[in-house]
């Protein structure tokens, strides 16, 4: 597991028991993210991208934090391997972590916030539904990464954006509902409509993209290995 470091802004590998305690960050990608080659290299400092990186360092070195977990430069998706094992992973990345931090460059936290919220992009990506549900902790964070507050503080406003009545019990949901959640929800890959929901269902498989919608058929195949609740079928 690669983590960046707040203070130098930069890559460092860990493994399994040497993993220290860290921050993670959910967001929305943009256009000009910085990847692991670009900050490896060097090119990152120049790029829109650089600006979050800057930001979740600052914010979690300020709080005390030593270490960040980004997804747009911390895996390297040029190696499928490297690629695989992190989806694979990410979940319980997302549930390991110290903290995550929400951050919502489409919320303005000077402006009318519930409205904003309800508005945001965040809420309508098929990747950030793990990254609300597996942390015990997030926060949330506007453009300005100003604090808009918790998962917990926020938790009416969060369910009624997502129809996720309760944050803390949804293992205990069935899987319809589960799927429910993540109707609405996009990915730019379609395979990753699927993928994004292995960890929500705690199931693993080999990432093949090109696969398309077959997809989310091998995810129902692994959801049948390990479950009888047939309420899969209404998806």
């Amino acid at each position: 597991m690669r983590l960046v470091n707040t203070t130098t802004l930069t890559l460092h590998t860990f493994f399994d028991k040497d993993v220290p305690d860290y921050v993670i960050l959910s967001h929305r990608w943009d256009d000009k993210e910085v990847t692991f080659q670009d900050l490896q290299s060097g090119r990152g400092p120049g790029m829109p991208g650089y600006a979050k990186i800057q930001g979740c360092c600052a914010k979690a070195k300020s709080e005390g934090w030593e270490y960040v977990w980004i997804d747009s430069c911390c895996i390297d998706k040029s190696s499928s391997a490297e690629l695989s094992e992190a989806i694979n992973s990410m979940f319980k990345w997302y549930e390991r972590a110290r903290l995550c931090y929400a951050y919502l460059s489409d919320v303005d936290g000077k402006l009318n916030q519930p409205e904003q919220l309800e508005r945001s992009a965040w809420f309508t990506r098929g990747w950030t539904l793990q990254e609300l549900l597996a942390p015990r902790i997030v926060i949330f964070f506007d453009r300005h990464w100003s604090d808009i507050g918790s998962k917990r503080s926020l938790g009416d406003l969060l369910s009624r954006i997502t129809g996720i009545r309760d944050m803390w019990d949804y293992r205990s949901c069935c899987i319809a509902e589960k799927m429910s959640w993540a109707a609405q929800r996009r990915t730019t890959r379609v395979e990753d409509e699927a993928y994004s929901l292995m960890g929500l269902f705690d199931v693993n498989m080999p990432l093949l993209y090109g696969e398309g919608e077959k997809a989310f058929q091998r995810l129902q195949q692994e959801i049948l290995k390990s479950s009888d609740d047939e309420s899969l079928f209404a998806w």
